[in-house]
C-alpha cells in the first residue's frame, strides 16, 4: 500500500531525510517511530501530498504523490498533531462539510456520517457544537471525519497527543476495530511506546533522518536486548536530550519559507 525507495527531503543545506526505504503492506498498522526532530513528520508530509521529495520514488496504492495528488488525497485520511476541526461548527456538521468537499454523494455521506457517530461514541452529542468537546472527543471525531470518504489508508500523526490514559485506550480500540473491520491500513507516529507496541503490526524507528531499525516489536527488543520496546527505542536513538534539535527544526522553518517564496 505504500512503497517508499531512496527517498530524500533536503531543507537547502539541512538533510531532513536521508536515502529511507520501506514498504508497508495492505492492512497493515505500521508504526513510524523516532525522536523529535528525527523526519517523522516531513516524511508524512511527503506521502501524504504536502511536500515534494527532493529524491527517491513514493507509492501510495501505486500512485505519485507528486504527479496524482488529487488521486492519492481520495484514497488517504489524515489526523495531524494539531487540531483542525472548526469548533464552532457541531460534530454533525464538521463531518457533512468534509463529506461534501470530497464529493460524497448526500445519501451515502448521511449514512456513514451516522455509523462513524454511533461508532466513535458520538452519536447523542452530534449536534453540539465542537467546542464543548472534551480533547478525546475531539481526537475520536477527527478519526471519524478522516474515514468518511473512505480512505484505504489512515494516517496518525501523534493522535492521543494530551489525552488521558482512558481516551488513549479507547481511541486505540476504534482503530484496531477499524482495521479488523474495514481493512484500512494505518500508519502512525506517536511518542507513547506502549501504544506502539500494543497496536502496531510492525514499527520503523527513524534517527537523524535514517532508518535506524525496521521490524516486529519482538524484533526490536531482542536487536537490541532489551526487556521493553521503550528500552530498545533508547538503545536505538540515545538517551542524551539533544540540543541540536531545536536548531534543525529552525533551518527546516527557513528553509521551508524560502522554498515557498520562489
Amino acid at each position: 500500500m505504500i512503497d517508499v525507495q531512496n527517498l530524500t527531503r533536503k531543507f537547502g543545506e539541512f538533510v531532513a531525510v536521508h536515502d529511507i526505504s520501506f514498504q508497508v503492506e495492505r492492512g497493515e498498522i505500521f508504526a513510524f517511530l523516532g525522536p523529535n526532530g528525527a523526519g517523522k513528520t516531513t516524511t508524512i508530509k511527503i506521502l501524504t501530498t504536502l511536500l515534494p521529495p527532493t529524491s527517491g520514488q513514493v507509492r501510495i496504492d501505486g500512485l505519485d504523490p507528486t504527479r496524482e495528488p488529487t488521486a492519492v488525497r481520495q484514497r488517504i485520511g489524515i489526523v495531524f498533531q494539531d487540531p483542525s476541526l472548526d469548533q464552532n461548527l457541531s460534530a454533525w456538521e464538521n463531518l457533512d462539510l468534509h463529506g461534501a468537499l470530497y464529493h460524497v454523494p448526500r445519501k451515502v455521506r448521511r449514512e456513514r456520517m451516522q455509523r462513524l457517530l454511533e461508532l466513535f461514541g458520538l452519536w447523542e452529542r452530534r449536534d453540539e457544537l465542537v467546542k464543548q468537546y472534551s480533547g478525546g472527543m475531539m481526537r475520536r471525531l477527527e478519526i471519524a471525519r478522516g474515514l468518511l470518504h473512505t480512505p484505504r489508508i489512515l494516517f496518525l500523526d501523534e493522535p492521543t497527543l494530551g489525552l488521558d490514559p482512558q481516551s488513549r485506550n479507547q481511541l486505540w480500540t476504534h482503530v484496531k476495530q477499524l482495521n479488523q473491520d474495514e481493512g484500512v491500513t494505518v500508519f502512525l507516529t506517536t511518542h507513547y511506546m506502549d501504544e506502539a507496541d500494543r497496536v502496531a503490526g510492525r514499527i520503523a524507528v527513524i534517527d537523524h533522518g535514517r532508518i535506524v531499525s525496521l521490524g516486529t516489536s519482538a524484533e526490536l527488543k531482542a536487536q537490541t536486548g532489551s526487556a521493553t520496546l521503550e528500552e530498545a527505542f533508547l538503545a536505538l536513538t540515545g538517551t542524551a536530550i539533544r540540543e541540536e534539535v531545536a536548531d534543525a527544526s529552525d533551518q527546516m522553518r527557513r528553509a521551508a519559507r524560502a522554498w515557498r517564496g520562489r
